[in-house]
C-alpha cells in the first residue's frame, strides 16, 4: 500500500516531463485509492477516490457559464495559479465540452457557506459551490492537486471532494504599528492566506509605537504619531542627529488593500486601540490623554501607562476616527483592542476620578467597561460589531461584543457562557511572533518557542463548553506581533508554515487532523512557498547538529524538530545529497571536521543544509543558545542588536528580567581565559505603572563576572566592559589555574536597566590561544 510520501512524490513528478503532446504525465490513478489523502492544505471534509484520471494540458479549456460572475472570477483565479506554477496560460471561455474544467455556481453543491464540491474524472473537472468564496476555494484545491508540477501536462487521479469549513473565522493578525510593512508585502501575505482558505485579516494599525492609518480630520496622527526615534544606536544617525523611523498608510492605500483582500474572499478587520496602547495618538494630541502631558511616540516595548481620557472631547475624537475607519473598512467587525490598559494615569488623575464618581462607578475596572460599552453603542448604531481582547470582560461585557481570547482559554469560556461570540487566540499557542525553536539561526522573536506541532495540536473549542455554548466559538486566528520582527522577510519566516498548521485547525474537521499526514502534505507546500518567493521557515525540518568531546574525537548527534524524512550527512563540508550516509546513531568524528546535514523525503531535501565546524576550540565554544538561563526563564527574548543602522545585526537570546547565563559542566583543564563576545543593547522595556516615576539606577562600572559552581559560588574572575564603536565587544576574563568540570555562572554586575548587556558566545582558551 502506498503512503502519503509516495503520493507526494508521484504528484511532484507529474509535471517534470515537459509540456506539449510528447510529454507523458505521471500520476497513477490508484494513488488516492490506496487511502492516502490528496496533498491539500487544509485537509478537506470528505474525499472519495474514483477510477481514472484527468490530464491537464496546455490546451485544456477552463469554462464558466455566461452571466455567472462568481464562477468566472474563480476560474480566472485558477488560470492565474496554473500560470504561476507551470508558465502555461489556459484559455478561459464559456463553452463547455469534454475535457474541460467547469466552474459553476450551484446552490445545491455546498451545504455550508464557503463550501464546494470538486469532481475530477476522465472526461473533465467540475468545481461547484453555492457562493463565490466556495468556488474560489474549489479552484485552489484543484490547483493544489497538481502537486509541484512546473510544466504541463499533469495527471490528477479521479476523485470527489465535498468540502466546507469547520469555523467561519479563520484569521491572521498582522501588527503594522510596531513596524510598517509595504502594501505589496501585505498583498503577498493575503495571497498566501487565500491559498490556505483563511478569510479574516486582522490589521493592527495603532499602538504606543506608531499610528499607521491616515485620518483626514486629525492630520497630526500621522504627521507626529506615525514616527518615532528608535531606542539605542539605531536612533542616532551618522551625523549624530536623531533618526526618524516609521510611516503610515494613506486611506487610498488602505482601500487598495481592502479591495485586494475582498477579491480573495478575505475580510479586513481593522484594530484601533483604546483606551490603552494609545501613546502615539496622545503624542499627536496631548489633550486626549488622561494626564494632559505630551509624551513622545514610544521607542519602548511592553506595557505603557498612556490612556485616553474619559471626557466628551476625547469620545468625540474617537467617534470621528471610527467614522473614517468605517468608511474605509466595510466589514462587520471593528476591533478596539482593550488590552493591557494599565490604570495608573486614570488612578492618579483628579479629572478622571471625578468623572468616575459622577457616573457612579465603583472602580477603574468599571470605568473601562463603561468606556468600552459607550464605544460599542456607537458602533452598533452604525451596524457594526465590536471585537476586543479578553480584558474587555473585566467590569462587564457590552451586550453585543465579541471577545478575542488571548490570555489562555478562560476568557473565551466566560464570554461564551454569557452568550457572547468568541475567537480563540491564546498567546501560548497561536502567537507566531514567538520563536519556532531555540536554534541559533532563528530570527528575533518573543519568548517560549511555539513549534509547528504545537499549533497543529490546538483545539479551539474549550472542553468546558456545552454544545450550545460551543456554537459561540466563531473560530481562531494566529497573531504576529512585530516588536522584534522588523523586516518583511522575517514576517514571512515567522508566519509560514505555521499559518499552514493554523489553517488546517480552522478549516478541517477535528477528527480528520493527522500530524504525520500533515507533515507529508506540507512537503509539497514548502516547495509552493519557494516557487512563490515566500521565505517560509524550515525550522521544523532543519537538521540540528550538536557536538561533545569524546576522547580525542567528537561525539556528534543529529536531530530535527519534526522527525520527518531521513537525516543524511557529510563530514567534509560538502552539501549532503539523498545518496549521502543516513544518520542512525551518534557519530564519532575525527578532528577537525565540518559536519553538514539535511533532512530528505523521497529523495527531496526538506530544508536548507546546516553545518557545524568541529575542532578542539569549537568544542570549548558555546553560542548563547547553548547556554542555560540561570534561573526562571520567562523573559528570554531573541533580541536584535541596535547597530549597524543598515545591514545585518547580531541576534542573541537574553533574559531581560535577569540577564545571566550558565555553562554546565565546563572543562577547565589547562584553561587560562574565558573570552566572551558581547553586545550592549538598549533596555527599552516598560512594565506599566510599577515603573512610573522610578529613579533610574545609577550608572556604575559594569563587569562580566565568572563564578564557579553556581551564581553564589566563588568568583573566578571578572573584567570591565564598556560601550565601544564595534557592534560586538570582546571581553577576556582571566581565570585561575584549575582542573576538572564545573558549572560556570556568567553575569554582568550592576543594573541592566540602563544598558542590557548580552552574551553572543563564549570560549574557554588556553594561555597560548588567548595571546
Amino acid at each position: 500500500m502506498r503512503g502519503v510520501a509516495g503520493l507526494a512524490l508521484a504528484l511532484l513528478l507529474a509535471g517534470c516531463s515537459g509540456s506539449g503532446g510528447e510529454a507523458a504525465p505521471v500520476a497513477p490513478a490508484e494513488a488516492f485509492a490506496a487511502g492516502s489523502p490528496p496533498p491539500l492544505i487544509p485537509q478537506p471534509l470528505r474525499v472519495e477516490p474514483a477510477q481514472g484520471r484527468f490530464v491537464l494540458t496546455a490546451d485544456t479549456r477552463v469554462v464558466a457559464a455566461p452571466g455567472d460572475a462568481a464562477a468566472r472570477d474563480a476560474a480566472a483565479r485558477f488560470v492565474e495559479l496554473v500560470h504561476e506554477s507551470t508558465g502555461a496560460t489556459l484559455v478561459l471561455g464559456d463553452a463547455a465540452g469534454a475535457g474541460a474544467i467547469v466552474f459553476v455556481t450551484d446552490p445545491q453543491a455546498g451545504a455550508a457557506a464557503e463550501g464546494y464540491a470538486l469532481d475530477v474524472g476522465d472526461a473533465g473537472v467540475r468545481v461547484a459551490a453555492g457562493d463565490a468564496a466556495g468556488l474560489f476555494y474549489g479552484g485552489v484545491s484543484l490547483w493544489q492537486l497538481l502537486g509541484n508540477a512546473e510544466a504541463l501536462p499533469v495527471a490528477v487521479p479521479a476523485l470527489r471532494i465535498a468540502d466546507a469549513p469547520r469555523f467561519r473565522w479563520r484569521g491572521f493578525m498582522l501588527d503594522s504599528a510596531r513596524h510598517l510593512q509595504s502594501v505589496e508585502q501585505i498583498k503577498r501575505l493575503l495571497d498566501q492566506m487565500a491559498r490556505h482558505k483563511l478569510n479574516t485579516f486582522h490589521w493592527h494599525l495603532t499602538d504606543d509605537q506608531g499610528w499607521r492609518l491616515e485620518i483626514r480630520r486629525y492630520p497630526k496622527l500621522t504627521e507626529v504619531g506615525a514616527w518615532r526615534v528608535p531606542a539605542g544606536k539605531a536612533g542616532v544617525g551618522a551625523d549624530g542627529k536623531p533618526v526618524r523611523y516609521g510611516g503610515f498608510y494613506t486611506q487610498a492605500q488602505a482601500r487598495e488593500i481592502v479591495e485586494y483582500a475582498r477579491r480573495l474572499h478575505i475580510t479586513v478587520v481593522p484594530e484601533i486601540e483604546m483606551p490603552g496602547h494609545a501613546q502615539a495618538a496622545i503624542a499627536a494630541y496631548p489633550e486626549l490623554g488622561a494626564s494632559g502631558q505630551a509624551p513622545p511616540v514610544s521607542p519602548d516595548w511592553g506595557v505603557h501607562t498612556w490612556l485616553y481620557g474619559v471626557d466628551e472631547p476625547t469620545f468625540a475624537f474617537l467617534e470621528n476616527v471610527l467614522t473614517e475607519v468605517m468608511e474605509i473598512f466595510p466589514g462587520t467587525y471593528i476591533h478596539i483592542g482593550g488590552d493591557e490598559a494599565d490604570k495608573y494615569q486614570w488612578r492618579t488623575s483628579p479629572q478622571v476620578q471625578a468623572r468616575r464618581g459622577a457616573l457612579g462607578l465603583k472602580d477603574d475596572m468599571a470605568l473601562q467597561s463603561w468606556f468600552i460599552k459607550r464605544i460599542e453603542r456607537f458602533l452598533v448604531a452604525h451596524d457594526r460589531r465590536l471585537v476586543g481582547w479578553d480584558e474587555i470582560l473585566e467590569g462587564g461585557l457590552p451586550p453585543e461584543a465579541t471577545v478575542m481570547s488571548w490570555r489562555g482559554m478562560q476568557g473565551a469560556v466566560e464570554a461564551a457562557r454569557q452568550g457572547h461570540d468568541v475567537v480563540l487566540s491564546p498567546s501560548d499557542i497561536t502567537y507566531i511572533n514567538r520563536m519556532q525553536s531555540l536554534a541559533a539561526d532563528e530570527p528575533p522573536g518573543h519568548d517560549s518557542p511555539i513549534p509547528l506541532e504545537k499549533i497543529y495540536a490546538f483545539e479551539p473549542v474549550p472542553p468546558e463548553l456545552d454544545a450550545a455554548q460551543a456554537r459561540h466559538v466563531l473560530g481562531t486566528q494566529a497573531n504576529l506581533w512585530t516588536e522584534h520582527v522588523r523586516t518583511g522577510p522575517r514576517v514571512e519566516h515567522m508566519a509560514f508554515p505555521r499559518l499552514s498548521a493554523l489553517a488546517e485547525v480552522a478549516w478541517s474537521p477535528r477528527e480528520a487532523r493527522d500530524w504525520n499526514g500533515f507533515l507529508h502534505r506540507l512537503a509539497p507546500q514548502m516547495r509552493r512557498f519557494q516557487r512563490a518567493g515566500i521565505g517560509a521557515a524550515d525550522s521544523a525540518f532543519a537538521a540540528r547538529i550538536e557536538a561533545q568531546p569524546q576522547g580525542g574525537q567528537a561525539r556528534v548527534t543529529l536531530s530535527s524538530q519534526s522527525g520527518l524524512g531521513q537525516l543524511r550527512y557529510t563530514t567534509d563540508g560538502s552539501a549532503p545529497t539523498a545518496q549521502s550516509p543516513r544518520y542512525a546513531q551518534p557519530l564519532a568524528v575525527a578532528l577537525p571536521a565540518t559536519v553538514t546535514a539535511n533532512s530528505f523525503l523521497d529523495g527531496q531535501p526538506l530544508a536548507a543544509p546546516r553545518a557545524l565546524r568541529v575542532d578542539a576550540l569549537a568544542l570549548r565554544t558555546r553560542q548563547a543558545e547553548q547556554l542555560a538561563p540561570c534561573g526562571k526563564s520567562d523573559f528570554v527574548l531573541r533580541l536584535e542588536d541596535d547597530e549597524p543602522l543598515a545591514g545585518e545585526r547580531a541576534v542573541v537570546p537574553v533574559n531581560i528580567g535577569a540577564p545571566c547565563w550558565r555553562w554546565p559542566a565546563a572543562t577547565l583543564d589547562g584553561i587560562a581565559v574565558l573570552r566572551a563576545q558581547a553586545l550592549d543593547l538598549p533596555f527599552n522595556f516598560q512594565f506599566g505603572g510599577d515603573s512610573v516615576g522610578a529613579t533610574p539606577p545609577p550608572a556604575t562600572p559594569v563587569r562580566l563576572e565568572v563564578r564557579r559552581d553556581g551564581c553564589d559560588g566563588p568568583l573566578l574572575g571578572s573584567a570591565g566592559v564598556a560601550t565601544q564603536a564595534r557592534a560586538v565587544k570582546q571581553i577576556d576574563v582571566a581565570l585561575p589555574a584549575g582542573a576538572g568540570s564545573h558549572d560556570l555562572c556568567l553575569r554582568f554586575s550592576g543594573s541592566h536597566r540602563r544598558v542590557l548587556w548580552a552574551i553572543d558566545s563564549v570560549q574557554l582558551l588556553t594561555g597560548e590561544e588567548a595571546r
